[in-house]
């Protein structure tokens, strides 16, 4: 789901939500998922005892690298939908927010921005692969800049999956006592309906014994499964907006709508509220880019399916993002317009979560919310796995698996993702600093800064490294305009909150 999403997961079937990013170090042994993913594994040297476990069938510790251009065996639809649940995360929850902050012309316009300058990116990172002769995200920064190179791909893809962990915790703490409110028909604020104290029981309960698992042999079934939750929730959300009256009678909450004859209202007020709205500018539009990073952000998965990709060529592998890349923009563009369309200026940073002020029981958004739960709950575990072996990684730990040592790097990214989850306010915040952060590091930065420093056979002054010269600059206006802008809005925030607390 993140992007996240990663956006579930970036092994060839995507987690993401979200993100959609991993350590493109770990498509290193799924074979036992090939009869649901026809994508094949193969082990990297560098890769240690740990991930060489990772969805391994018994035979395939066996295997060595042979060759980084390995013959592939996954068709074009297979990678089309792959690469489309590398894409689809938990970002698309927070595209009505965009939205809602931007307008529908201006979010339109960011959108296919986005969409064009993430498919350049792709263009990029695939001539740079031919050209620099790698189809590992991390060895291509190594052979552009050395160490710093493999560290910046390695802590921005690490990054972009603490990030994308985070968020799915995030809705595991927004949906989870509106389920248990739903099922015990209870509006108490008791403890077991309290989002802190539920994060940290499914922490513990279901994600912590997972994530110890040294095989993670359900990954094949997750990712499908957490695509045809997203796509459950696209439809839920046009059908609710045609279901949903605006402006809301105060007495709205669990009331049949009757649909012929919506409630009809006086306040002239609430009228102007539900006309859309085509360009709108206030303190929270500043989060509309990188939110969009965030939820379009999937590239260190597409070496690994590049390598996979049956009848492989620069040209294929380009044309199966742009199939990809219009599915989920029209994914998004329809889910962030009828979420928007729906409940205009009052939608929430977190979609779902806006419908609870509508309906205290709705059979059908709570099969919506149980199966997004479940979805990002299963997901978390593989999305933290390729964090785990590049903090392994950093901490130069021998190649030999150590229970010691992978329970306690394990536990102590638990219990990080969860404080972070527990104190920082929304999952905006998720999204805004590591859409600017890592998201812009992965789809502008790192791939222009690869291609200018390995694609040798054009000059600095033909065509195509001047536009990668661009791009890298924008790259950077990006980020540092978007992470300057969230900041400040974070400092008045607490500023007006502080002011707020002392007049009381």
């Amino acid at each position: 789901m993140n992007k996240a999403p990663a956006q579930m997961s970036r092994f060839n079937i995507a987690p993401d939500m979200d993100s959609s990013s991993t350590n493109s170090n770990e498509y290193t042994s799924y074979q036992d998922c090939a009869s649901k993913v026809p994508l094949n594994g193969i082990q990297y040297s560098d890769v240690e005892a740990e991930s060489q476990n990772f969805l391994s069938d018994h035979h395939l510790g066996k295997k060595k690298y042979e060759a980084e251009y390995s013959p592939g065996s996954a068709s074009f639809g297979m990678s089309v939908f792959n690469l489309g649940n590398a894409i689809m995360g938990s970002g698309i929850l927070g595209l009505s927010y965009a939205m809602a902050n931007t307008g529908i012309a201006m979010f339109v316009i960011l959108l296919v921005a986005v969409a064009i300058f993430s498919l350049y990116s792709v263009h990029l990172l695939l001539k740079t692969a031919n050209e620099g002769g790698s189809l590992v995200y991390e060895q291509l920064g190594y052979k552009a800049f050395g160490i710093p190179g493999k560290l910046a791909a390695s802590c921005s893809i690490t990054m972009q999956n603490f990030g994308a962990m985070a968020s799915y915790l995030y809705i595991v703490k927004y949906e989870l006592p509106i389920v248990i409110k739903a099922f015990l028909d209870t509006n108490d604020n008791a403890w077991y309906t309290n989002g802190d104290y539920l994060v940290l029981i499914v922490t513990m309960s279901i994600i912590l014994p997972l994530s110890l698992l040294k095989n993670l042999g359900y990954l094949g079934y997750t990712s499908g499964f957490s695509l045809l939750c997203m796509v459950f929730f696209l439809i839920v959300v046009i059908y609710k907006k045609f279901q949903i009256p605006c402006p809301l009678p105060e007495n709205f909450i669990n009331i049949t709508v009757n649909v012929s004859q919506p409630p009809q209202t006086n306040n002239s007020t609430d009228e102007e509220c539900c006309k859309p709205k085509y360009f709108i500018f206030n303190s929270q539009t500043v989060y509309a880019v990188p939110i969009l990073t965030f939820a379009f952000v999937c590239h260190p998965a597409i070496l690994p399916m590049y390598e996979e990709l049956k009848d492989r060529s620069r040209r294929k592998m380009q044309n199966v993002a742009n199939v990809s890349f219009l599915g989920m923009f029209i994914m998004y563009l329809l889910a962030a317009l009828f979420g928007y369309l729906t409940f205009n200026e009052a939608v929430e940073p977190e979609l779902l979560h806006t419908y609870s002020k509508v309906y205290n029981f709705d059979v059908v958004l709570l099969i919506v919310r149980f199966a997004v739960l479940t979805a990002v709950t299963l997901t978390v575990p593989v999305v933290l796995f390729p964090i785990r072996t590049s903090v392994n990684h950093l901490l130069g730990a021998s190649k030999e698996f150590s229970w010691p040592r992978h329970i306690c790097i394990t536990v102590a990214l638990l219990v990080c993702v969860n404080i972070l989850v527990i104190f920082v306010p929304t999952i905006r915040d998720i999204f805004g600093f590591i859409g600017a952060s890592a998201a812009a590091m992965l789809i502008f930065i790192l791939p222009s800064a690869f291609y200018i420093k390995l694609v040798k056979k054009e000059s600095m002054k033909s065509v195509q490294k001047i536009g990668a010269t661009l791009f890298l600059i924008m790259g950077f206006l990006v980020m540092t305009g978007s992470m300057a802008l969230i900041i400040m809005d974070w400092i008045h925030n607490a500023l007006s909150s502080e002011e707020h607390t002392g007049g009381h």
